[in-house]
């Protein structure tokens, strides 16, 4: 029979067990990052951009609310280590009513191995953030901005821009800029397997908040 100072004791002990077992749970789900990728796009007012024609040099993220006077769409997702994954797609097609729906799965591992396999692939471990896209002397304002956001394992990241311009052309025609253009076909493979991946589980994506796209800056 156990005294009731054994039971003083054990039940420190008790709670610590508890503790550990929490620990160890936790830490098991913290798994490395292999990817976090996001495309985002922002339709922007044309009577009041021009303030925010910065090209790259004005394009942050993860301050929250920053492109809410504008439509906007964002789609991202991170892959962990294990093979587990999360999509979130955002769109505010009409400003102040953001709709956010999230999709979590795991990948096969063939599937998780492929993925690694593109990762890997020497000529987009050799990509870093692009220069700024030059702004030409005709530029009037900003129609439409676009950028892929990348972070592959923990060293490597970089972001890409493309612009559409409002000139003053006699034509009218728009400019488009994109200093991502010379990295199109090395980060082709990367942007269809999440796009096979965001369409593969279409079905899948529900009702969440907004977790884990950061939202993108302008000005």
């Amino acid at each position: 029979m156990i005294s009731s100072r054994s039971c003083t004791k054990l039940v420190p002990l008790k709670w610590l067990i508890a503790f550990l077992s929490l620990t160890t749970f936790v830490l098991s789900q913290d798994q490395s990052t292999v990817l976090k990728l996001q495309r985002s796009k922002a339709v922007l007012n044309l009577e009041t951009n021009v303030v925010h024609a910065q090209g790259m040099n004005g394009i942050t993220y993860g301050k929250s609310g920053s492109v809410s006077s504008y439509p906007n769409s964002l789609s991202c997702l991170v892959v962990y280590g294990d093979g587990k994954f999360v999509m979130e797609r955002r769109e505010e097609s009409t400003v102040g009513k953001p709709k956010v729906k999230t999709a979590e799965g795991s990948l096969s591992a063939d599937d998780l191995q492929r993925l690694k396999g593109i990762l890997d692939e020497e000529n987009l471990k050799r990509i870093t953030s692009p220069k700024p896209p030059e702004f030409p002397d005709n530029a009037v304002s900003v129609r439409e901005i676009e950028s892929i956001d990348a972070q592959i394992g923990s060293t490597q990241h970089f972001t890409t821009i493309k612009e559409r311009l409002k000139t003053n052309e006699a034509s009218g025609m728009d400019k488009f800029i994109d200093n991502g253009a010379p990295y199109q076909k090395t980060l082709s493979p990367m942007m269809k397997w999440f796009e096979g991946l965001e369409k593969k589980n279409k079905s899948e994506f529900k009702d969440s908040k907004p977790q884990y796209c950061a939202p993108m800056n302008i000005g």
